[in-house]
């Protein structure tokens, strides 16, 4: 099992809306991160590092 490619921070910033929407909509972390495919250490760690992002700004780090 080897490791995939490194999400852009588009893409990260996307997934982390959808997991909020996600959860807004009453289901658990657990099941957001699922469906969105990352394990939850990584949702954790890209909401802390990309959380208040829009998407304006991701394109600009």
């Amino acid at each position: 099992m080897g490791r995939k490619k490194a999400h852009t921070p588009e893409e990260i910033v996307a997934k982390l809306r959808q997991a909020e929407v996600l959860i807004g909509q009453g289901k658990t972390v657990a099941d957001a991160v699922r469906a969105i495919g990352v394990t939850e250490p990584t949702y954790y760690r890209w909401r802390t590092e990309f959380g208040g992002l829009k998407l304006d700004q991701v394109k600009r780090l």
